[in-house]
């Protein structure tokens, strides 16, 4: 199997991390362990896994050396539960941020903002330092090999059970509630307690010494059942495993257990905490220390007053709430559908860019597109507040591609008028509707829904006012001609009459004279000749300024002289061809600095930066406007919309 553990200079490393914090000052200790910044992430996350380095050469060359799988080594079990435990996570973490399942029963109703999610970055942290640990303890020479154990031996689980009660439920609550007494809570667990809403990410989160008193905690029962002669391969994998599935339920922030079983059986209560009696820990922070079982806080008097009381109100659903602005999207694409919220935090919580380390699960997202097809109905997404306003993304179960199959098409504007009516019904003020959620073929840009519903109380809007107003501002005061494609769509046609106005010339590309002469007669007569109608791209050989509201391939991009800059309101954005030229991101907008609960992108926008037309919803919303904002863009209320904007401190990017 070569060279003992213990003998590998990382063995030294390993000890080191887990037990650094009691020989270096505690806040240096906090910034190198918890508090990693976004530019070290990457190097970060290298360093840390290369730590695992010496187990996986150990494996290879046992797999080479044997000629199949080492299951006799203790290196390869160690990597499986590895793999096993962060799996364990994620899955909980992906099931307690859906929205469409837990959002009545979530504990804190509260969103987890950006802030958190940084401070967090690195839990696996302490699933590494575990492992690093067993990897020592597996060197001993009194450990025993695999191949000397039991797959499965009850005496073992029984002792190990034994232990947990008596040994590591009292102990833990004792070192916890001396974590929470000065000076140890200040320099070691005040950094765990600093996330406001807890997530299972959280339960692993914190510094070196609360990561051992864990680990200690998982390990006596284990370790008990080993001396007894009784342990097992099973035992360990199923003790560790449970370990992390209960840790991962407290802090997952839903209620998962039902009052009724605590009425059915009040014994259960003091047998097994509940995410609702772990909030209230994380919140008061004087009470609910245990670590699995309220028995022992009931025997030390620590039991929060309110822990089963509010335990069933959330079961009930009495933390739910009505949002006040929805903005309806779509999704983009099968790739894409792995930037949802409740997929992998890391990704979501940054600008949308493909990963090649997600190509595996492509099959995966494509079956869920499938499956959406078939059976799915509009599901919410994310959500944040803005001025004691509830603002929520709702997202239709289709992807942009579909939206250009003819025979999708009332499907497609059937599910959007069901979320319409169903937002209406609850008491939703403004629906904002996304990119193809408007499209001017598939419904008039929402004129279908208000038409056939015209006493709709919730306020459905484009935002495409919005839209045309940033797209408009960040063209330079000294431009006099500009070049415009989708020139008679909305926004191209608001845009178009909006610059004649200001006495730029537009050349608007459209091949029916028609529709041209159509939004020439809208302009007051003394600018109409300011907008001019070409049918090739070569027309605009000498223009720097492109306004790009249809998609550009390659070959047309080359007509554009060398320094144009491509303003876009195209979706998909357009392929960025030219190293002379430079391109714009779709229209946005950054939104108030007071937001709160707001830790996911939207697509490819920075953080705190949203389309257009859902800041126009937000506007629309913020302004307590009356009437709906459909079909096509007012030109005069450009102006008013953009200074609303701005008055209620949306900036631009």
């Amino acid at each position: 199997m070569g060279a003992p553990l213990s003998s590998w200079p990382w063995a030294g490393l390993g000890a080191y991390k887990a037990s650094s914090s009691l020989f270096v000052p505690a806040p240096l200790i906090r910034d190198m362990y918890v508090d990693t910044r976004a530019d070290l992430v990457l190097s970060t996350l290298m360093l840390q896994y290369v730590l695992y380095g010496p187990l996986v050469a150990q494996v290879a060359q046992a797999w080479r050396e044997q000629g199949g799988a080492p299951t006799d080594s203790w290196c390869l079990h160690l990597l499986l539960l590895l793999a096993l435990r962060s799996l364990t996570h994620q899955l909980w973490f992906s099931y307690a941020n859906m929205l469409f399942f837990t959002r009545r029963r979530r504990v804190v109703p509260d969103g987890v903002d950006f802030r958190q999610i940084d401070a967090e970055w690195d839990w696996d942290n302490m699933v590494i330092m575990q492992t690093l640990l067993g990897a020592m303890a597996i060197s001993s020479p009194v450990f025993p090999a695999v191949s000397e154990l039991r797959a499965w031996d009850p005496r073992g689980w029984a002792v190990a059970l034994l232990l947990h009660v008596a040994v590591s439920e009292p102990g833990f609550r004792w070192a916890h509630r001396a974590l929470h007494r000065a000076p140890l809570f200040s320099r070691y667990h005040s950094k765990h307690h600093s996330s406001p809403v807890t997530q299972p990410l959280t339960s692993a989160y914190g510094t070196p010494l609360e990561s051992l008193v864990l680990t200690l905690a998982m390990a006596a029962p284990l370790a008990g059942a080993f001396m007894a002669g009784a342990g097992s391969v099973s035992l360990v994998y199923g003790h560790v495993l449970a370990f992390d599935y209960l840790r991962c339920m407290g802090y997952s922030n839903v209620e998962v257990i039902s009052h009724r079983a605590f009425r059915a059986f009040p014994l259960l209560r003091y047998l097994i905490y509940t995410p609702t009696y772990l909030s209230l820990h994380h919140q008061e922070k004087d009470s609910n220390f245990c670590l699995f079982m309220p028995l022992f806080d009931l025997l030390g008097g620590t039991v929060h007053p309110r822990s089963w009381e509010l335990q069933k109100e959330v079961d009930q659903g009495k933390n739910d709430r009505v949002p006040d602005f929805v903005f309806l999207a779509h999704v983009v694409d099968v790739v894409s559908s792995m930037h949802v919220p409740f997929a992998f935090r890391a990704c979501s919580s940054q600008p949308w860019t493909t990963r090649l380390v997600l190509l595996p699960l492509w099959p995966v997202a494509f079956c869920l597109m499938v499956l959406q097809v078939l059976c799915s109905k509009t599901f919410t997404v994310s959500f944040y507040c803005l001025r004691g306003a509830l603002h929520q993304t709702w997202t239709i179960p289709r992807y942009s591609f579909q939206y250009f199959i003819p025979p999708m098409k009332d499907g497609i504007n059937r599910q959007i008028e069901l979320a319409i009516l169903r937002a209406d019904r609850m008491g939703v003020k403004v629906l904002s509707l996304a990119a193809l959620n408007k499209n001017e073929a598939l419904n008039g840009g929402g004129t279908l829904f208000v038409d056939r519903h015209p006493d709709l109380r919730v306020r459905v809007v484009h935002g495409n006012t919005l839209t045309a107003a940033v797209i408009l501002h960040e063209i330079p005061g000294s431009v006099k001609e500009v070049f415009l494609t989708g020139a008679t769509s909305k926004l191209g046609r608001a845009i178009a009459l909006y610059l004649c106005r200001k006495k730029i010339r537009v050349l608007m590309l459209t091949l029916s004279s028609e529709r041209f002469l159509k939004i020439q007669r809208e302009a007051p007569a003394e600018f109409q000749q300011y907008l001019v109608q070409v049918t090739k791209y070569h027309a605009a050989k000498t223009v720097k300024t492109w306004l790009v509201g249809k998609w550009l391939s390659p070959r047309e991009q080359r007509w554009a002289p060398a320094g144009t800059h491509f303003h876009q309101f195209v979706v998909p954005p357009v392929i960025e061809f030219r190293r002379d030229c430079t391109y714009g991101k779709l229209a946005a907008m950054r939104l108030p600095k007071d937001v709160q609960g707001l830790g996911s992108c939207e697509y490819t926008m920075e953080r705190g930066v949203v389309h257009a037309c859902h800041a126009g919803g937000v506007v629309h919303c913020l302004e307590g406007w009356e009437h709906h904002e459909v079909g096509a863009i007012d030109v005069d209320r450009i102006d008013v919309v953009w200074k609303a904007a701005l008055r209620h401190g949306l900036s631009p990017p």
